[in-house]
C-alpha cells in the first residue's frame, strides 16, 4: 500500500506539471492501475476464500503501473514539444517485457502451468498480428523511414504518417489515407525518397531533332532548369544523352527539389520552361511519326457477285419469266450472307417474310422434331418462298452441309417487283402450288398427318400479305 500510495503520488505531480501529450496518457494509465490495485488489496483484507488470488491481482496491477511508469519516464521527456526518444510500440514492447518478467516471478506456480498451452493458443490466433507486430518492431529498430518521410511500396507512394502496431499509415498525393500492414511493408522494398539526403533527384524526358547539336540542347534545358523556382541549384543539374530515338535524339534532364512532396509542380515546371525555351531558340520536338499504308477496298458485293445473283435468278422456276433487268434489279437489292458449314440458316417455326436462294455450296430441309431430312438443296436451289409471300412461319428447318453463301430476297423486295410486273403472281402461285404439295407430302410421311389444302386461295393470300 505504501509503494502504491507513493508512485500514485508521482504520477499525479508529473501529470501536473507535463504538457506532454503522450506522456500525459501514460501517466493516466497509470494512475488507473494504481487506483484499481488499491481497490483490490481493500477488497482482499475483507474476503476470506479470495483473499489470496484479490492480493495477486493487486499486486500485478500494482507492478504493471509501476513498469509503465518508468518506462514513460525514461522514453518521454516531460517538457512539451520534444519528441518521444522511443517510438511508441517500443515502450509498449518494453512494458510487457517487464511485466511478463516480474509478474512470473511473483506468480510463480500459476503461471509457469499454463503459459505452454497459452504460447500455443496465442500463437495460432494472432499470427496475423504477432507478424504486423515484429515486423513493426523491426522498422522501429532498423529506422529505414520515419514519420515524415515520403516512401514508394511497390506501385504506391506516399508520406508516412504514422507507424503503429499494426500498419504504418502513409498519405498519398491525392490526400487519400493508406493503411499498409507492417507484415507487407517488411517484405516489399522500400523506396525512401527523403534519405540518405533530403533533397531528391527527378527525371524528365524530352526528345529533340536531330538536326540540332547536342552541346546546343543541353545549354537551353540547363537554362529552362535555372528558371524553374523549385528546381535547387545545388546539388548542380545536368542534361545527358538518353538514346536515339526513331525519330529523335532522347535527352534526360536530372534536377533536385528540395521537398519531394512537390515533384509533379517541379516536373510540369521545367516541361513547361522547356518547351518555351525551345521555341524561342527554334529547336524542335518531333512530332510522333507514323508510317501510313493505302490499300484498294474491296467491296463487299462487286458487279460481277450481282450477275452471279442474277444468273442464279434466271435458272430457278420462279423467276425464269422475269427479263434479264428484272432479275438484276432484284439480285441488287437483295442481302448476301455466308453461313458456315451446320449453321442453321432458318429454323422451323421461327417468323420470317423472306426467301433464300442458294449460290453455292449445299443445304438440308429438315422437319423437327423427329429431325428427319427431307431434301437437299445445292446451288441454284432455294427456299423460304412461303414465308416471303404470305408472312407464314418457317415450315422447317434449313442447315448448312458446307460453308454455303445465300442471296435472301425479303418481302419489300418483292413487292416493288410485283407492282412493277403484276403477272408475276400467278406464276409464282402455280410454282409455289407444287413445291408445296410435295413439302406436304414429306411431312405427312414424317408425322403422319393430313396435308394441307395449299392451293386455296393463295394468290389473294399473297395479294393481301403484300399489300397489293
Amino acid at each position: 500500500m505504501l509503494a502504491g500510495g507513493a508512485a500514485l503520488a508521482a504520477a499525479l505531480g508529473l501529470l501536473a506539471i507535463t504538457r506532454n501529450r503522450y506522456l500525459r496518457g501514460r501517466l493516466i494509465f497509470s494512475i488507473w492501475l494504481l487506483a484499481a490495485s488499491a481497490a483490490l488489496q481493500l477488497a482482499s483484507s475483507q474476503e476470506v476464500g479470495e483473499a489470496l488470488l484479490l492480493a495477486t491481482l493487486a499486486r500485478l496491477a500494482l507492478v504493471l503501473a509501476l513498469v509503465n511508469l518508468a518506462v514513460s519516464l525514461l522514453a518521454n521527456p516531460v517538457r512539451a514539444g520534444r519528441p518521444e526518444r522511443a517510438p511508441g510500440i517500443i515502450q509498449d514492447v518494453s512494458v510487457i517485457a517487464l511485466f511478463g518478467v516480474i509478474a512470473t516471478l511473483l506468480m510463480r506456480e500459476q503461471l509457469l502451468t499454463t503459459s505452454a498451452v497459452g504460447a500455443v493458443v496465442v500463437g495460432f490466433a494472432l499470427q496475423d498480428t504477432l507478424g504486423n507486430l515484429f515486423a513493426g518492431l523491426a522498422i522501429q529498430i532498423d529506422k529505414p523511414f520515419r514519420v515524415g518521410h515520403w516512401v514508394q511500396v511497390g506501385d504506391r507512394e506516399g508520406q508516412v504518417q504514422a507507424i503503429t502496431w499494426r500498419a504504418t499509415k502513409v498519405r498519398t498525393k491525392a490526400g487519400q489515407f493508406l493503411i499498409i500492414p507492417n507484415s507487407v511493408m517488411a517484405k516489399e522494398p522500400v523506396l525512401n525518397h527523403s534519405e540518405p539526403i533530403v533533397p531528391t533527384r527527378l527525371e524528365v524526358d524530352v526528345g529533340v531533332s536531330y538536326l540540332t547539336p547536342p552541346n546546343e540542347v543541353k545549354r537551353v534545358v540547363l537554362g529552362a532548369i535555372a528558371d524553374a523556382s523549385l528546381a535547387l541549384a545545388e546539388p548542380a543539374p545536368s542534361v545527358t544523352v538518353h538514346g536515339f530515338g526513331a525519330s529523335s535524339v532522347d535527352y534526360k534532364a536530372l534536377f533536385w527539389v528540395e521537398d519531394y512532396a512537390n515533384d509533379r509542380l517541379a516536373r510540369d515546371e521545367v516541361r513547361t520552361n522547356i518547351w518555351y525555351a525551345f521555341r524561342r531558340h527554334n529547336i524542335e520536338i518531333p512530332w510522333p511519326i507514323q508510317v501510313e499504308y493505302h490499300r484498294d477496298e474491296a467491296p463487299l458485293r462487286s458487279d460481277a457477285d450481282v450477275e452471279l445473283a442474277a444468273a442464279r435468278l434466271a435458272s430457278i422456276d420462279l423467276f425464269a419469266n422475269l427479263d434479264a433487268e428484272a432479275r438484276r434489279a432484284l439480285s441488287t437489292v437483295a442481302i448476301h450472307h455466308l453461313f458456315a458449314a451446320g449453321e442453321a440458316i432458318v429454323r422451323q417455326g421461327a417468323p420470317g417474310d423472306s426467301m433464300f436462294v442458294m449460290l453455292d455450296g449445299r443445304a438440308r430441309v429438315i422437319l423437327e422434331p423427329s429431325n428427319q431430312p427431307v431434301a437437299l438443296i445445292e446451288g441454284g436451289g432455294y427456299f423460304g418462298e412461303m414465308s416471303m409471300l404470305t408472312g407464314d412461319a418457317r415450315t422447317a428447318t434449313v442447315r448448312a452441309i458446307d460453308d454455303a453463301r445465300v442471296l435472301e430476297i425479303n418481302a419489300a423486295a418483292f413487292r416493288a417487283l410485283a407492282v412493277e410486273q403484276p403477272v408475276v403472281l400467278q406464276h409464282i402461285s402455280d410454282v409455289v402450288n407444287a413445291r408445296r404439295s410435295g413439302l406436304d407430302e414429306a411431312r405427312q410421311s414424317a408425322e403422319s398427318s393430313t396435308p394441307a389444302q395449299a392451293g386455296q386461295g393463295l394468290v389473294e393470300r399473297i395479294q393481301r400479305f403484300l399489300g397489293l
